[in-house]
């Protein structure tokens, strides 16, 4: 790739958006408390369906309280047959911004109340694409708003599994807006993106934030994008869980969770908002892998499945390119 493409739309100005219509403060309230629900129901059926995936390693459940309101659930598996790692959180968290950071969100006044459900999963097998997905709502004043997104990070990738990926998140969005997808493909095209290594996370998928216009009607997109997160994912990893891999393999793997690190701890905004609201640290940190690795000046061979992950490290559109070998 050239230059880095340009960050994400400021909170002001989201990308595409109408202007906001706020509900009225009684319909922002029961907006909340559904969107809470919403994400508890979201994280037991993903902890069920992964603990029946890997067979062996059950979720361990954290309550947890904020001193300066509110709380969470989080749901951490370790060492699986299948996950390595998974944490799926909830937090339903309300209180007062700083000046500061509040001058950085949509809405009026220091008032806040958020909640969501984030996930990150890190299969053992290098082959297994790691996973992250965020579903959120927030409020500031008056004004509400939903975010979210899931994106897909290959050690090995397979065209296959990047086209699966994106066409049920595809799907899922055209359900409701043919729009939403391309904007939204790009959107997580240039928010998942290493400036300082000039390369993608992985393959991408979903990314929107700051969603005001027509309440309502976003939620029922927002929960839809929720649903669709295992129907993308588990096939992939019931299909590349049992590969056959050795060392070379295992070394790539931790060497590109580093990456993973890199931008968790640089850019993310999930662990930029838990960090400055007084979240629960162990909680905002769990999407960080349990082994990584770092190599001076690594550079891999040309021609080798490690090389190979270099042409996926970039904005590709995955469905238009096998629509194209699909056709005579």
């Amino acid at each position: 790739m050239s230059t880095p493409p340009a960050g994400p739309p400021s909170p002001a100005t989201p990308s595409g958006a109408a202007p906001a219509a706020d509900l009225p403060p009684a319909e922002l309230d029961e907006l909340a408390r559904t969107a809470a629900a919403d994400v508890a129901g979201l994280q037991r059926l993903i902890c069920s369906s992964l603990e029946e995936l890997d067979g062996k390693a059950r979720f361990r459940f954290d309550r947890w309280q904020r001193p300066s309101g509110g709380g969470g659930l989080s749901a951490v598996l370790q060492d699986g047959a299948v996950l390595e790692k998974a944490g799926v959180n909830i937090s339903e968290v309300f209180g007062e911004f700083s000046p500061e950071f509040a001058a950085t969100m949509p809405g009026d006044g220091l008032s806040f109340y958020a909640t969501g459900v984030s996930l990150v999963l890190h299969p053992r097998n290098p082959y297994a694409p790691t996973t992250h997905a965020n579903f959120r709502f927030l409020r500031r004043g008056g004004t509400g708003w939903f975010g979210g997104g899931a994106d897909l990070t290959p050690y090995y990738p397979f065209h296959e599994d990047a086209v699966h990926f994106h066409k049920v998140l595809r799907d899922a969005c055209d359900a409701h807006d043919p729009g939403y997808y391309p904007r939204f493909k790009a959107w997580c095209d240039e928010y998942f993106f290493l400036r300082h290594r000039n390369e993608t996370r992985g393959v991408g998928g979903l990314f929107f934030d700051y969603l005001r216009d027509d309440l309502l009607r976003t939620h029922a997109f927002w929960r839809a994008a929720g649903a669709a997160f295992l129907p993308a994912y588990l096939p992939i990893l019931q299909r590349r869980k049992d590969t056959s891999y050795g060392e070379r393999e295992r070394q790539f793997q931790l060497y590109r969770r580093g990456r993973y690190v890199e931008f968790n701890l640089l850019y993310d905004r999930g662990t930029v908002f838990g960090l400055k609201t007084d979240g629960r640290v162990e909680s905002i940190l769990m999407s960080l892998p349990p082994l990584c690795r770092w190599e001076y000046d690594y550079r891999p061979e040309p021609g080798s499945p490690e090389a190979a992950l270099t042409d996926f490290l970039r904005p590709r559109d995955f469905l238009a390119e096998a629509a194209a070998r699909s056709t005579p």
